[in-house]
């Protein structure tokens, strides 16, 4: 297995790509890495470590795709970026996968136009797998890759949504839920009232009709579709809820001494419910859709986020992901 990593983009490349690519050969002796990047930077980051050079390469990119840049132009422009190459390795057949924690815009944007749609796929979509009270995760889409959706869009969501929890997580028959504002079928904007049609009338999906918010962290449903601006909305919401709670555990603990001795009680558990919805410990999204494998890290991973993307990219390789969702997609 083979995967592109793009050391040079996120907040704290390339030292935190570097490490978490480091960490990941460590845990996946299957697994090899092409680190892409300014050759020189690159070099002398790996001094700090022992790896085995035999899985490990580097592929020059004198050039990054900042946050601030325009997706698009920045695309076009900067033809020798690390994403850039990163894809264009995967495109070329020298990299399985590609993985970058870089601009959103810009990654999508490439890895539409260098590994193409497959074929009968009319958008793609950003899938995130989210923790639930069961443990097994609920896959929800669309997280970003298409502000404007239309009803057809969310349909297809559906069916490669269900296919990633078929191959990936082993779920047979997973149920498909569209986020709504209510569970009636009558409930929603136009969008997801025609979509709650087309999902009823789709014999490719188990429909389990609309969700609400406060439950697509029950558990009850495998898959959770909705357009890529609530999606979007909804995640970033999640995250900043997340830290908060944290931040306000923390505030507590320190107001007094009884509270800092039970805090050393429960320590142990404390460290499980961070990692349970700690976003780090679930790798990247993927752009489900495409031809070959483009993997989105968030902007700001530290090596362990960055290690388990690697580790998700490895999953999708060794179970033959694309070629399962081509199979149904192709039709």
């Amino acid at each position: 297995m083979k995967v592109a990593l793009d050391a040079m983009s996120g907040d704290f490349a390339p030292f935190s790509t570097i490490k978490g690519a480091i960490e990941a050969l460590e845990e996946n002796k299957k697994l090899n890495i092409i680190l892409v990047g300014k050759k020189e930077i690159v070099e002398e980051e790996l001094k700090k470590y022992k790896y085995d050079d035999s899985r490990l390469e580097i592929e020059n990119a004198d050039d990054v795709i900042e946050m601030t840049d325009d997706p698009i132009k920045a695309v076009k422009d900067k033809k020798n970026s690390s994403m850039n190459v990163c894809i264009d390795l995967v495109k070329n057949g020298r990299a399985q996968a590609s993985v970058s924690c870089g601009n959103t815009g810009a990654l999508l944007a490439s890895s539409q136009l260098k590994l193409k749609r497959i074929k009968g796929v009319l958008r793609p979509a950003i899938a995130v797998l989210f923790p639930n009270k069961k443990g097994e995760g609920t896959l929800f889409l669309d997280l970003g890759a298409n502000a404007d959706s239309k009803p057809e869009f969310l349909n297809q969501f559906a069916i490669m949504g269900s296919k990633y929890m078929e191959v990936f997580l082993n779920k047979k028959n997973p149920k498909v839920a569209l986020l709504n504002i209510g569970e009636e079928e009558s409930k929603g904007n136009e969008l997801t009232r025609e979509t709650y049609n087309l999902l009823k009338e789709n014999k490719d999906i188990n429909f389990a009709g609309n969700i609400e918010s406060t439950r697509i962290m029950d558990g009850e449903v495998d898959v959770v579709v909705t357009d890529g601006f609530t999606g979007n909305i909804l995640l970033k919401t999640t995250e900043g809820i997340g830290k908060f709670i944290f931040h306000i555990v923390k505030e507590s603990i320190l107001e007094s001494l009884i509270s800092k001795i039970g805090a050393l009680l429960i320590k142990g558990s404390m460290k499980k419910v961070k990692k349970k919805i700690d976003a780090s410990e679930y790798g990247g999204a993927i752009f489900l859709g495409l031809n070959e494998l483009s993997i989105k890290a968030h902007g700001n991973s530290d090596d362990r986020a960055i290690k388990n993307a690697l580790k998700v990219a490895g999953k999708f390789i060794e179970s033959k992901f694309i070629e399962e969702l081509r199979k149904i997609m192709e039709v």
